[in-house]
């Protein structure tokens, strides 16, 4: 019996547990650097979002929140908001659209509007964040690289 192959049943286990290990290995490639992803130091006075104590509810349901930011950063870089209202089982979270950055160091101004599911929120308090995140191509892949985010409470207003 020496020599002779493996049995027949053996063979599809075998190369479905090599296509798993190829996979996972070539996904591990892929991953960015937990440094590339982190953003940077939170004193960094250039990287930084800010969002206004007050947005505003349209009759509609339109959501417009705002604030500021400031970054430097080579690839595309976009300030996404979202804002949440705690219900007794979950946290419920809409995203409320996003804007192209100038990350040249100065401080600009973002305004980002958006529809979240009808009814869905109201006038009073919401939690909401805002991201500035930027995208740098590794290899092929276009990978997030978050300069600065921020929550807050803000109060939503009719209007």
């Amino acid at each position: 019996m020496n020599g002779s192959p493996r049995p027949a049943s053996r063979r599809p286990l075998r190369r479905a547990l090599c296509g798993v290990l190829g996979v996972a290995a070539g996904a591990a490639l892929l991953l960015p650097s937990a440094a590339s992803a982190a953003p940077r130091h939170a004193a960094d006075p250039y990287e930084v979002v800010t969002v206004d104590p007050t947005g505003r509810i349209a009759a509609d349901g339109t959501v417009t929140l705002s604030g500021t930011y400031r970054c430097l950063g080579s690839g595309p870089v976009f300030v996404s908001s979202s804002v949440g209202r705690q219900t007794s089982t979950m946290n419920v979270r809409y995203g409320i659209g996003g804007t192209r950055a100038v990350c040249d160091g100065a401080e600009h101004r973002w305004v980002n509007t958006g529809r979240p599911t009808p009814g869905s929120l109201e006038p009073g308090t919401a939690r909401v964040e805002a991201t500035l995140m930027e995208l740098r191509t590794q290899g092929i892949l276009p990978l997030p690289r978050f300069h600065a985010a921020r929550q807050q409470d803000v109060t939503l207003v009719a209007g």
